[in-house]
């Protein structure tokens, strides 16, 4: 629009130069170039900012006159840049005469970048042509610099740089061979420190309460190990690995029990939780849920209650690890028919005196 209006008005400034004489003129442009010589004076050497629109229209005007004449006008800007700027306006003009009328290469659909970007996410050590061969099993075509662009716009690192086993990674890879124990402990209302020791399955999230004492002595220890292995065996479980942390309860005798029973000892970092994060995660639940909330009398009510809520977290409870699934029991299937779900007769099993709630139909 700007550049509109300087021609239509340059245009009628043309008109009204016909009816001037040649002295008036001179005249004119003597004072324009008094007038340029003022305003360069003033402004010391500072460059003048010239819009768009402005530098099409001088280059319009000034680009027929040669070098030479352009070089004996007073202008703000050097000839060269005048020339410069009709060198653009013609090369502008010829890149939009060449631009081809059909549209080029169609985006990429949305689904299959989404499908890309899970299948490097489930398999880091996939490379791009990997990712391609894997497309074209379930018939999505694409190309192979498809694939590649894809990843690239996402920063993902090509397969070297992310195929580098995490330790989430290896305990999701492993959570059917892996155990994981730790010791916690509890008040009772006299004061006296009690320690448990628990042990979780990770694959199932079963849960195992292995004891509770006041003196976590070496011969305890090491014959809550022997149960273990007992109890592994009796249900048949191939765990293969146990995690533990540094604690100095766990005596030697423990970790070679352990490894009689074809177990192997892993300890975690020091002070790193979250590498045995599932273990953690059930102490902090069963402190939310069961002992923050009751009051312990002695070490017997401790292990009532904590068997209670063994039997309630094993046979009952949903876990959001496992697909809301629990250890010992599958959930059933969802209920189809109507008529059911409009008469819905759910009933409240309490536990441990109304701490722990169950909910079931009607027989």
């Amino acid at each position: 629009m700007r550049l509109a209006y300087l021609t239509v008005v340059n245009t009628f400034a043309v008109l009204g130069l016909l009816s001037l004489s040649d002295r008036d003129k001179d005249t004119e442009i003597l004072v324009l170039r008094h007038q340029i010589a003022v305003l360069e004076r003033q402004l010391g050497g500072r460059k003048v900012r010239f819009t768009p629109a402005d530098r099409v229209l001088l280059a319009a005007l000034l680009h027929r006159l040669r070098p030479q004449a352009l070089g004996r006008m007073r202008l703000l800007v050097r000839p060269d840049t005048v020339l410069r700027w009709h060198r653009d306006l013609v090369r502008k003009r010829h890149a939009a005469r060449s631009r081809p009328g059909r549209p080029g290469r169609p985006r990429t659909v949305r689904s299959v970048r989404v499908l890309v970007l899970r299948l490097v996410r489930e398999n880091p050590a996939w490379g791009y042509r990997r990712v391609h061969g894997e497309l074209l099993v379930p018939g999505v075509k694409a190309a192979p610099s498809t694939v590649w662009e894809i990843l690239k716009k996402a920063g993902i690192d090509p397969a070297p740089g992310r195929s580098a086993t995490t330790w989430a990674g290896f305990l999701s890879s492993q959570a059917e061979a892996l155990l994981a124990c730790d010791f916690f402990e509890t008040v009772t209302l006299s004061g006296t420190r009690v320690f448990v020791l628990a042990v979780i399955e990770h694959h199932t999230r079963r849960i195992r309460v292995l004891g509770a004492t006041t003196h976590p002595t070496t011969s305890w220890v090491a014959q809550a190990a022997r149960n273990l292995v007992m109890d592994l065996q009796d249900a048949g479980c191939r765990a293969r690995f146990l995690i533990r942390d540094r604690d100095g309860k766990f005596p030697e005798l423990f970790d070679a029990v352990l490894a009689d029973g074809g177990i192997e000892v892993v300890l975690s970092g020091v002070r790193m939780p979250r590498m045995n994060s599932i273990m953690e995660r059930w102490v902090q639940t069963c402190r939310r849920e069961l002992l923050d909330r009751t009051l312990i009398w002695n070490q017997h009510h401790l292990l009532h209650a904590l068997r209670e809520f063994e039997r309630f977290y094993n046979g009952h409870r949903p876990h959001q690890g496992i697909a809301n699934a629990r250890p010992l029991r599958p959930l059933p299937s969802p209920i189809t028919n109507l008529d059911q779900i409009a008469h819905l007769d759910i009933r409240r099993r309490q536990r441990l005196g109304g701490i722990l709630h169950e909910y079931e139909h009607a027989a």
